[in-house]
């Protein structure tokens, strides 16, 4: 099987290659760089072929598509500077890239009849109630323009294609870019004191476990719309932060505050995060692993 990955110099992209080439598959990778821009480490994203590719160039997409010939395409290239996306110089480009490039991308799959997989956001609901948000749902209230364009990119791969896989996923880590962790680490690091939200729950998810639950998708004709983070409960983001310094042995005290105490954020977040991930016991595929191990592994890595 030939895949191309979207996305290699992010969190995922980088994770997804890794596991296309341990499974024996022909990965071929793409970025907006000429060349790879992410860790130059021995891993097979650093060796396996890569495509500069600008996805919000229509005609670009489709010859890149039309010389690849895959058999399936995981998705992984999006904006996801959350804040950053509501600036009204950034808006159109965010847009360009989530929802047009989005659109692209799922046309040129429908032309060479392959598989499709994009990932999407817990951001596309509203971000209300306690009840955790089905992957099947489809009340759409995103609350910001990264949540709007993530919509809208769902929407254009489930009115192009049949064969297709829409995964959201949330709080998501992994070695190869920035996130949560890397930040709260150095925040630990450097100060006595650290004030964290505590009213929006949600799971994280490690890329290296997403990873290999995305090739097991691509390998089965199980279309349609998932759910996938950690296992191991809902928690809130000063949960995350209280465990992350435990496992790191930091002695930072962790104070928790309210979303509207903490400010700060141009966008607006949604309090409630929760994913119901049902669906992936019901359909046959193995759910992550719980949260706590996928962290302590991390931290391994980047030890």
């Amino acid at each position: 099987m030939k895949v191309f990955v979207t996305g290699v110099n992010g969190q995922l992209g980088y994770d997804v290659m890794n596991e296309l080439n341990k499974r024996g598959y022909e990965g071929v990778g793409s970025d907006i760089t000429q060349s790879y821009s992410g860790i130059a480490d021995a891993s097979a994203v650093t060796t396996m072929p890569y495509i500069g590719l600008d996805i919000t160039d229509e005609e670009a997409v489709q010859q890149v598509m039309d010389k690849v010939k895959p058999d399936a395409v995981i998705h992984c290239a999006a904006w996801t500077a959350v804040d950053m996306a509501e600036d009204d110089d950034k808006i159109d480009k965010v847009r360009a890239i989530n929802a047009d490039g989005t659109r692209y991308i799922a046309t040129a799959c429908k032309k060479n009849d392959c598989k499709m997989l994009y990932l999407s956001t817990d951001y596309v609901f509203d971000g209300q109630g306690t009840e955790p948000w089905k992957p099947d749902c489809k009340d759409y209230k995103p609350l910001n323009v990264y949540g709007q364009t993530k919509l809208d990119g769902e929407l254009a791969v489930a009115n192009t294609l049949e064969k297709y896989f829409i995964v959201r996923i949330a709080w998501v880590f992994g070695l190869n870019g920035k996130n949560f962790i890397k930040t709260m680490l150095n925040v630990g690091k450097n100060h006595d004191t650290v004030r964290v939200v505590n009213d929006q729950i949600g799971t994280p998810t490690y890329t290296f476990d997403l990873a290999k639950l995305l090739v097991d998708m691509i390998e089965t004709d199980k279309y349609g719309y998932y759910h996938a983070t950690n296992e191991g409960g809902y928690i809130s983001w000063y949960d995350f932060t209280c465990e992350i310094y435990k496992q790191a042995g930091l002695d930072t005290k962790v104070i928790p505050v309210t979303t509207q105490e903490y400010g700060l954020s141009k966008a607006a977040r949604p309090f409630n995060s929760r994913l119901d991930k049902s669906k992936l016991i019901e359909t046959g595929f193995t759910p992550l692993p719980v949260w706590q191990d996928a962290l302590a592994r991390y931290l391994k890595e980047i030890d």
